[in-house]
């Protein structure tokens, strides 16, 4: 059964950095791309970056363009979203997820995991 746990979520001040980390069992992590994406209260929940399957390829949202890096270690089954230069709007639930394609699609994704939450204090 594939599993993914979000954790590195925390409360940080504004200019500040967090590394949020998911690890995935079940052992699909090496055939699958890899996002993070995060939903605000009152909003839906919006893609932040993608990665494929090897780490060659990697896309981000607009926003956090040169902020945000996302990596992962295949043998660790383990993805990471490295968040730099912390704004009070990047506050949110973030859920890592699981997809046999590449792309920015919240659809194309079919394994979530329960998210970790991010505040960012100004």
């Amino acid at each position: 059964q594939v599993q993914l746990v979000e954790s590195g979520g925390g409360l940080v001040q504004a200019g500040g950095s967090l590394r949020l980390s998911c690890v995935v069992s079940g052992g699909i992590f090496r055939t699958v791309t890899m996002g993070w994406f995060r939903q605000a209260p009152g909003k839906e929940r919006e893609f932040q970056a993608v990665i494929n399957r090897t780490g060659g390829n990697t896309d981000y949202a607009d926003s956090v363009k040169g902020r945000f890096t996302i990596s992962r270690d295949n043998d660790k089954n383990t993805v990471y979203l490295q968040m730099n230069s912390l704004k009070p709007e990047d506050t949110a639930v973030y859920y890592c997820a699981a997809s046999l394609y590449y792309g920015s699609d919240a659809a194309d994704f079919s394994a979530w995991g329960q998210g970790t939450q991010v505040t960012v204090s100004s």
